[in-house]
């Protein structure tokens, strides 16, 4: 005779646990907002004398984005607004997340902000920075005497 593989019950419990957990975590009638940490994905790619910052944004216009930049952080924001269907149109799943976001990053170092580009292309925007002059290593000549 077999006999049937069971959890331990610590162990449903935390299963149980962790269920109720993303439950609560999701907004009622099953819609998402975005998360602040998790939408837009990105990319961050630095060179001594240079940063580049991809955003994947599907769905959303380039009027909609927002970009500003100080010496030491990028806040990228915007909207993206839901999809209208219509009245007669009821929704079967919905997981596409719509609204506004806001995310900002803090640069590994300091940047000339009179110097950023941005192009938006097929979704993705790219974010091109260059080091500030303050913030770039000198060398110092050491002399003898």
């Amino acid at each position: 005779m077999y006999r049937r593989f069971r959890m331990p019950s610590v162990w449903r419990e935390l299963d149980q646990l962790q269920r109720e957990m993303n439950r609560l975590m999701e907004v009622p009638f099953g819609m998402r907002s975005f998360s602040p940490l998790g939408f837009p994905a990105i990319n961050i790619w630095t060179s001594e004398d240079k940063l580049i910052i991809t955003a994947e944004l599907p769905g959303i216009n380039a009027d909609d984005i927002d970009l500003n930049i100080t010496a030491d952080s990028l806040t990228l924001s915007g909207e993206r607004k839901q999809e209208q269907m219509g009245d007669e149109v009821k929704y079967h799943r919905q997981e596409r997340s719509y609204g506004k976001f806001t995310r900002t990053i803090q640069l590994p170092f300091m940047v000339d902000p009179d110097k950023a580009q941005a192009v938006f292309k097929n979704g993705i925007l790219e974010i091109s920075l260059v080091r500030a002059e303050v913030d770039k290593p000198k060398k110092i000549a050491v002399k003898a005497r």
